[in-house]
């Protein structure tokens, strides 16, 4: 969710007042930062997984499945076992934007050994397992991307109701004890981000028709309290959400890498770009939304329309008089430019940046690509301030995470903190969330595995940036994986100056997935071989070998359209549903028997051959043998001492 400070938050007025101090001061913090970080060296290969959690309460009797409000409590309790095993905790607990989520990382980053990548589904495991003792035992801790009927009439236990004319979301649908109560941040930025904009958000999504869909299909909004303003911004054959609640309540996978140094740090960011919307239509697993079928697989859209604090003036409706810019996209997007000198003839796309902070950047000697990023990023304004932290020094960091932290992308160039071991940082953010912890465990492992290819083998993905945002919006429709094809760059081996000298609209081309992924003889060598070549010259132990083949199975039949994506089996199933009425709508009996089955998945209970294949099982373990480990700390070591 980004950067938690502690403290009391301002007032959405005084906010604004400080807006441009904020941005000052960010801007002198992060010239500080580089100046003082632009020639470290050294730092080896660390990563990590973050995964996010819903907690579901179970009516068995009555068929019903809700929210349950306790992530507070929860938090509490597993933050506690933490600080008592703060030097060999195993998973590191975090609150998340609503009360009835969690948030867990590994207690350690993993490290650059092979056999790291054989721990991951069992520390993913341990985290599920943790969490699930503390709850009640008709409570179940689902990875779940969204849920299901959320803004659905009362649809948390305890019971809550929304108050439209009142409180940080003022939404139709979602009360605001549903935001997370134990840090002002989330409330604050509801709060503020509603009154940025001058009105509530408005997210319209396209209902997916069946058989006995209502035409046009339209919610009766007056019924719920509407004053009119919610019946203006509904579309019709739409479903309308009003609330930060609907994006930032879904659940999502996200990696961070640590690279040696910065630009391999910017070479990675711009590298994995072209990835993102193949990874998004990968993992789709959101078709579903405030109790009603869509026409989309992704949750993209969503939480991009529930933080967008564009003015009317900036989103273009009306002329600008109160507001410096035009804004093409929400604060929560893709990016728009890439960072290395690589990328750069790939930069098609008009970028709006803060010109003012543009020059000062550069004239504190910092290259154009870099300075037009920071640039764009800080044309933003900080949505949560608090009154502890408006006045830092030069050499603090806050100011400066206020803006970049709250410029939620599909990638995140991340600066080291300061006084801190922590070097220069991607993170790689579109994935959604996927049911089990071997499936969450597979596409972590092919990501990172893909780094280290892009790494060694010097590829080149690199696609105009415009071709990365049609790919976005590709990447969210039904069946993308099996219905659509993706820009994507056809020479990606070559990295000599004739890859470059072709015409940049005769570099790329279009592609299926299962071609991307799996490669086409004599077109395209395809991601998952070059990883198989860079993996044959690699000394693997077998168990590892073992589960990262299984991983890399499962990857391949997904995009190869043999197995199901995780929306597509939600879709099938609500179709194939005896209550299910062919109109769209999912109601509180077909939730519960998905929800029931998904808990029967993620436990083993229930096979799913057409998400899993039940011969894909990985040989992962809790630990590397002490003698890899040793050798890899003594690398470490060897390294960071040179």
């Amino acid at each position: 969710m980004g950067l938690l400070s502690e403290g009391n938050p301002l007032s959405w007025e005084k906010t604004k007042q400080l807006a441009e101090h904020v941005r000052e001061q960010g801007i002198i913090q992060f010239i500080n930062l580089y100046h003082k970080l632009k020639d470290r060296q050294g730092d080896v290969l660390k990563w990590g997984d973050e995964i996010e959690y819903i907690i579901v309460n179970f009516d068995d009797l009555n068929k019903k499945v809700t929210l349950s409000l306790r992530g507070q409590e929860l938090l509490k309790i597993l933050n506690e076992k933490e600080a008592i095993h703060s030097e060999s905790v195993k998973s590191v607990w975090n609150p998340e934007y609503a009360s009835y989520m969690l948030e867990a990382t590994p207690g350690k980053p993993y490290g650059g050994l092979l056999a790291h990548f054989n721990i991951v589904e069992a520390n993913m495991r341990y985290r599920r397992e943790e969490a699930q003792k503390q709850l009640n035992s008709n409570e179940r801790l689902l990875t779940l991307t969204s849920y299901p009927r959320l803004g659905c009439g009362v649809f948390t236990t305890p019971p809550s109701y929304p108050t439209p004319g009142e409180g940080a979301s003022r939404s139709l649908f979602i009360p605001d004890e549903v935001i997370y109560g134990g840090h002002p941040r989330f409330k604050t930025l509801t709060r503020n981000i509603r009154m940025r904009r001058g009105e509530k958000v408005a997210i319209n999504l396209p209902v997916y028709k069946d058989d006995r869909t209502m035409s046009p299909f339209k919610d009766d909004l007056k019924a719920l309290g509407d004053d009119g303003t919610n019946e203006a911004a509904a579309k019709p054959d739409h479903v309308y959400m009003d609330a930060m609640a609907f994006g930032m309540g879904c659940c999502c996978l996200q990696l961070t890498f640590q690279a040696c140094n910065i630009n391999e740090a910017r070479t990675l960011y711009d590298q994995l770009t072209p990835l993102c919307p193949i990874m998004l239509a990968l993992t789709a697993a959101s078709p579903i939304h405030r109790g009603v079928l869509t026409d989309v697989d992704c949750r993209w859209s969503v939480i991009s329309g529930a933080v967008d604090c564009r003015t009317r003036e900036e989103r273009g409706l009306e002329p600008l008089k109160n507001h410096r810019f035009v804004i093409p996209k929400s604060r929560y997007d893709s990016i728009d430019s890439y960072l290395s000198v690589q990328g750069d003839p790939y930069n098609d796309v008009p970028l709006v940046m803060d010109k003012n902070i543009y020059n000062k950047l550069t004239d504190a000697n910092i290259d154009h690509l870099l300075a037009q990023h920071i640039a764009h990023l800080f044309i933003r304004d900080t949505v949560s301030l608090f009154s502890e932290k408006v006045n830092q020094a030069p050499t603090d960091s806050d100011h400066f995470e206020n803006i970049q932290s709250t410029n939620w992308q599909t990638m995140r160039f991340k600066v080291p903190p300061p006084n801190s071991p922590i070097g220069w940082r991607v993170e790689f953010r579109p994935c959604e969330i996927q049911l089990t912890d071997f499936e969450n465990a597979a596409f972590v492992v092919f990501v990172v595995l893909l780094t280290r290819v892009i790494l060694s083998y010097k590829l080149n993905l690199l696609i105009p940036i415009s071709k990365v945002d049609e790919n976005m919006a590709k990447a969210q429709k039904r069946s993308a994986v099996r219905e659509e094809v993706f820009w994507f760059r056809k020479d990606i081996t070559s990295s000599g100056q004739q890859a470059t000298d072709m015409p940049i609209e005769h570099q790329y081309g279009a592609m299926t997935i299962n071609q991307i992924i799996n490669g086409k003889e004599g077109v395209f060598p395809g991601l998952i071989p070059l990883i198989n070549s860079y993996l044959s010259g690699m000394d693997v132990d077998t168990d590892t070998h073992c589960s990262i083949q299984q991983y890399l199975k499962l990857i391949q039949r997904r995009a190869s359209g043999e197995l199901l994506t995780t929306a597509s089996w939600i879709r099938q199933f609500v179709r194939q549903h005896p209550a299910y009425k062919q109109d769209s709508l999912v109601n509180d009996e077909v939730t519960y028997d998905l929800l029931k089955t998904i808990d029967g998945i993620q436990n083993g209970s229930i096979p799913c051959p057409e998400l899993i294949i039940p011969s894909l099982v990985s040989k992962t373990q809790e630990s590397i043998p002490s003698a890899m480990e040793k050798v890899y700390c003594r690398e470490v070591n060897n390294c960071c001492d040179s």
